[in-house]
């Protein structure tokens, strides 16, 4: 459960690519995305995988993306054969796996490269509502903490004698029981903390919002936009007419 969440948890590093506007980020993790869902042969998914792995090397987080690419791969497998038996060729059910990796890929870059605070800088900027803002960001930053909970609680409850992978189905299910419970208790005290720090921050209050950062394009980011509009035109010219 931990390398699922360590798949989508941001890590502040030093990189070209850590340091740009989140903006470009953005950009760049859309562009992927969209080229991620036209993928319409393997060579094609080849390409877009090796542009998001290149990527990757600049901002250092080749180890944590592959492992998120593993975890990924359990159910690109399971998109095959489900396709496979339904009666694609093996070709095809091949490419949509293909495309479920990569799509993944792209969307876990993107929080791999982008903090929470960078990401609610960027909603702000396209003026999206401010409760919308807050409960998505919030969202994103306490996933990971939940995670956490579960696994700790996992532990717990396993040297209490618990047995997880022992029975049929139901009976696993009702061995969950007892880590659904704290973790539930967990997390309503958690919001309960959140929203009196909230209320103590006057959040209610409808006063104009400041924010200590302002995005700003730097030189670096002018360069970085002009070459991933360049690098996606070409990819969509490549893929649609030569390739």
């Amino acid at each position: 459960m931990m390398s699922i969440a360590k798949g989508f948890i941001f890590k502040r590093m030093d990189s070209p690519i850590h340091r740009l506007d989140p903006r470009i980020k953005l950009l760049m993790s859309i562009g992927l995305f969209y080229l991620a869902l036209s993928i319409s042969s393997i060579f094609e998914a080849a390409i877009i995988l090796s542009t998001i792995f290149t990527i990757a090397t600049f901002a250092n987080i080749t180890n944590r993306l592959i492992r998120t690419i593993f975890i990924a791969l359990g159910f690109a497998i399971f998109i095959f054969i489900i396709n496979y038996i339904v009666g694609y060729e093996i070709l095809l059910a091949l490419q949509l796996s293909l495309r479920f990796i990569t799509i993944i890929s792209s969307t876990s870059m993107f929080f791999l490269i982008t903090s929470p605070d960078e990401l609610e800088l960027v909603m702000k900027w396209m003026r999206i509502p401010r409760d919308f803002v807050f409960a998505f960001v919030t969202a994103v930053r306490f996933v990971p903490v939940l995670i956490m909970d579960a696994t700790r609680i996992m532990d717990s409850q396993k040297s209490r004698g618990l047995e997880l992978e022992k029975g049929n189905i139901i009976k696993r299910i009702r061995n969950f029981i007892p880590i659904l419970i704290p973790l539930i208790l967990t997390s309503i005290r958690r919001s309960l903390n959140l929203a009196e720090a909230m209320e103590s921050r006057s959040y209610s209050s409808n006063n104009p919002k400041t924010s200590l950062y302002e995005l700003k394009l730097k030189t670096r980011d002018k360069i970085a936009l002009s070459i991933i509009l360049i690098t996606f035109f070409t990819l969509v010219y490549l893929l649609k007419y030569i390739i």
